[in-house]
């Protein structure tokens, strides 16, 4: 799956927002219309899910859920708790509920950021400076992607 790109798009005043078109080709190229809807668990953005990767990360977390462990069920339901079903209109738009945009911070623009499986939906003010500092960039990429015993540049 390769949801890509960096774009930003207009929210109206229902809360809706055009899905820029290279996410809807790879998402018809899916056929899928239906996407999940939930808060990031790190940070304070939305991350839309295919159905598809959905299903995917929900039999991971079910896998590992033990539903006779209360607080198994407690993180399991505020996981879930914070999920939307939305699909794509006719016209290329999904509506956002208000109390996720006010979550986020995203008022009249937002910014889709591809994460490959997912689509990440950012508050443009959040995104106007790099995430990580180029140089912190370049140290921890090395770091994670260097074999193991192979020195990392300083």
């Amino acid at each position: 799956m390769r949801l890509l790109g960096n774009i930003e798009a207009r929210t109206d005043e229902k809360g809706r927002v055009f899905l820029p078109a290279s996410f809807r080709k790879t998402l018809q190229s899916m056929g899928t219309d239906t996407l999940m809807l939930r808060k990031d668990v790190y940070q304070p953005c939305l991350t839309l899910y295919p159905e598809s990767s959905w299903d995917e990360m929900m039999a991971v977390l079910r896998s590992r859920v033990n539903r006779w462990n209360p607080r198994h069920q407690l993180l399991l339901r505020q996981f879930l708790s914070d999920v939307e079903m939305v699909n794509l209109d006719s016209s290329g738009r999904i509506l956002i509920p208000k109390r996720l945009l006010e979550w986020a911070g995203i008022s009249d623009t937002v910014r889709f950021i591809g994460m490959g499986d997912c689509i990440e939906m950012w508050n443009c003010a959040s995104t106007a400076e790099p995430f990580i500092t180029p140089d912190d960039f370049r140290r921890e990429l090395e770091e994670l992607m260097c074999s193991p015993g192979e020195e990392v540049a300083p």
